[in-house]
């Protein structure tokens, strides 16, 4: 299963977060020399996402032919 992606709010790419965090990554463009340098936006905390994810909508009316369970 992949990491979700999200866009690092430094170098604007497109970067997995795992563990609420951007994985390191480089920065975008060709190095100059042989060194590595990670991105700034490496390790840094993603936002939360926009509210939890709700199994049923309460606003949303059941379907046609669902019954009371209970």
């Amino acid at each position: 299963m992949s990491a979700p992606r999200r866009t690092c709010p430094v170098c604007a790419r497109e970067i997995a977060v795992v563990g609420g965090r951007y994985a390191r990554h480089d920065p975008p463009g060709r190095r100059v020399s042989y060194e590595l340098v990670s991105c700034p936006g490496s390790r840094r905390s993603a936002p939360l996402l926009a509210g939890e994810p709700m199994l049923f909508d309460p606003e949303k009316p059941p379907m046609d032919g669902q019954g009371q369970l209970f």
